[in-house]
């Protein structure tokens, strides 16, 4: 079986899908094709992967010939077209937010496994990489965060005089969010965080950040599946009405609340943003979905009103070198499923990791939340977004 790494660096992105550790643990049994330069912006050259195994190739050759692509980020359609209708496409294809594109992917009739579905359950934790780039980003924001204030985030008894710890505060107690609280504890802050899922606060605890407790109705904050469930606009109103003081007194706000296949939450408003002490920092991990604050502008650094607002939005590909190990990693963990031990395809689709993850197949969209977003688009008369 021929699998392709492919190049898809540039503007904001740095990450590979494939690092040479992982190359060297499938070349027994695949023959591994990698894009020049696929690696280079994450620190690996294309010499560690020919050293590994791998063979360097000719983009406009590469995608008509590979039975596996794994990508790192939805590849432009003018490739995707380019494969073999019998091949496998693997990777973040933002089918929740692109619902044009993905029924695009299918209509090639390729085969399509879309991490962003994987199943929330104990065996899938290892391919997991929503939480590996997660946990990435809020250790990131929290280095940015320090970098950008105008005070330090430790206690510091001199001679000079006490200097008090800065005081972090962290919405969204996800992944990135409770690694946020944890390095932001590491270096000293005092920190504390919220969730509208009230079940975290023991995690939030066990990081070292105090829960912040509101007085908001949250029975059903928390889907099955672990994720935070969208809130009506007057609970997201009242909840930014709550947060607003927390916001006012912090040096430091890092907002991390998404819910899948939607906008962000608005929970950041002006009102509270202009109640904080000028040279404070708020970091906006949602930025790519609209962004927790209303003055965030995604992809750019801004300041208004004495306030620095933080609005990358591809946080873990700021550390690509090991967001794009753990990436591998849980990538060769998938394919360690997916794959027989000859590297033949077998997708087993009572395995419910692999029906979580298939988007497409044989030329139509399969996966049934899809389908239904798809059908509920087409009734409308407008494209899901």
């Amino acid at each position: 079986m021929k699998l392709l790494i492919p190049n898809q660096t540039g503007g904001d992105e740095f990450r590979v899908s494939l690092v040479p550790q992982g190359v060297r643990s499938l070349v027994p049994t695949h023959e591994i094709w990698v894009e020049s330069g696929a690696g280079t912006g994450a620190g690996y050259s294309d010499d560690a992967y020919v050293s590994a195994g791998a063979r360097v190739v000719d983009s406009e050759t590469a995608w008509s010939q590979s039975d596996l692509v794994l990508v790192v980020r939805p590849p432009e359609l003018s490739r995707v077209k380019q494969m073999k209708r019998e091949s496998l496409l693997v990777g973040f294809l933002r089918p929740l937010d692109d619902l044009p594109y993905v029924q695009a992917v299918a209509e090639t009739g390729i085969t399509g496994l879309a991490l962003e579905l994987l199943p929330r359950i104990t065996r899938a934790q290892a391919m997991d990489a929503l939480s590996s780039q997660a946990n990435l980003a809020g250790y990131r924001a929290v280095i940015l965060a320090a970098e950008r204030l105008q005070k330090i985030f430790p206690m510091m008894m001199t001679a000079a005089g006490t200097l008090q710890p800065a005081k972090v505060f962290v919405i969204g107690a996800g992944v990135a969010g409770l690694q946020a609280i944890a390095t932001a504890r590491r270096l000293g802050a005092v920190v504390s965080a919220y969730d509208v899922r009230p079940t975290v606060k023991e995690q939030v605890q066990s990081v070292g950040g105090k829960f912040v407790e509101l007085s908001l109705e949250v029975s059903t904050a928390q889907e099955v599946s672990g994720y935070a469930s969208a809130q009506s606009v007057e609970q997201q109103q009242k909840q930014a009405e709550l947060m607003a003081r927390v916001i006012a007194e912090s040096d430091v706000v890092i907002s991390t609340a998404l819910i899948p296949g939607k906008p962000a939450p608005r929970l950041i408003p002006a009102s509270a943003i202009r109640k904080m002490v000028r040279g404070s920092v708020i970091v906006d991990l949602a930025a790519e979905k609209g962004g927790n604050c209303e003055w965030t502008v995604p992809g750019q650094v801004v300041q208004r009103e004495g306030i620095t607002i933080i609005g990358y939005t591809n946080w873990a590909s700021q550390v690509p070198t090991h967001a794009s190990m753990v990436y591998s990693n849980n990538l060769i963990k998938l394919l360690g499923l997916i794959l027989d031990k000859q590297g033949q395809l077998k997708l087993d689709l009572s395995d419910e990791i692999i029906s979580g993850l298939l988007v497409c197949r044989d030329g139509r969209i399969v996966h049934p939340m899809l389908s239904k977003l798809l059908n509920l688009s087409t009734e409308t008369g407008h494209n899901h977004e």
